[in-house]
């Protein structure tokens, strides 16, 4: 059983389960899935830096990811519907919270001039977006073999009612957020 999960299950219920006044252990929301997805910039055009990102995306989630395709034409961007234009991950259980550990505990940590997540970037149901301008922070991505520098969106989905309890949850398993601003 993965750390996170064990500790949600033997401290944080019991805690979110006061905090948030839950009459039922199984009224306390929990994480139901992490998205990971990578946008890959002219990706039709070259197939070397999208195969990488799947590498990448592999190495870092332990799942093979599915690759996105265009739903419309832009002439803009020179892109046709049906392209290949990045990948995604979907992760649940075991995975999911091996990935939120290490995203936790070894990646933000690595973020240059990290001062905290956004507390505000809930989506109104209690599902958190966030977003990485690089996947070198994860240490299973060789940054000498990396020769694309790629972001990549993680988005947290729970099954909060409400941003608050949402924010509750994450802040349980221990997402380092900012700091409210009080006015002066």
């Amino acid at each position: 059983m993965a750390r996170l999960h064990e500790k949600y299950k033997t401290k944080l219920i019991a805690a979110l389960q006061q905090e948030l006044g839950c009459k039922n252990a199984l009224a306390v929301p929990r994480l139901e899935r992490i998205v990971v997805s990578m946008g890959v910039k002219n990706s039709h055009q070259d197939r070397k830096k999208l195969d990488e990102a799947i590498g990448h995306l592999a190495t870092i989630t332990g799942q093979q990811p599915k690759i996105t395709r265009a739903k419309h034409s832009i002439a803009g961007f020179r892109l046709r519907e049906g392209n290949e234009i990045g990948c995604c991950v979907t992760l649940r259980r075991h995975r999911m919270y091996e990935f939120l550990d290490r995203l936790i505990s070894i990646a933000l940590p690595r973020v240059r001039d990290f001062r905290g997540l956004n507390p505000k970037a809930f989506d109104g149901n209690g599902n958190f977006s966030m977003g990485l301008t690089e996947q070198l922070v994860f240490p299973e991505v060789d940054p000498d073999k990396a020769h694309n520098i790629q972001g990549m969106n993680i988005t947290i989905v729970t099954t909060a009612d409400s941003n608050e309890s949402g924010l509750a949850l994450l802040k349980a398993f221990g997402l380092p957020f900012k700091k409210a601003q009080t006015a002066a």
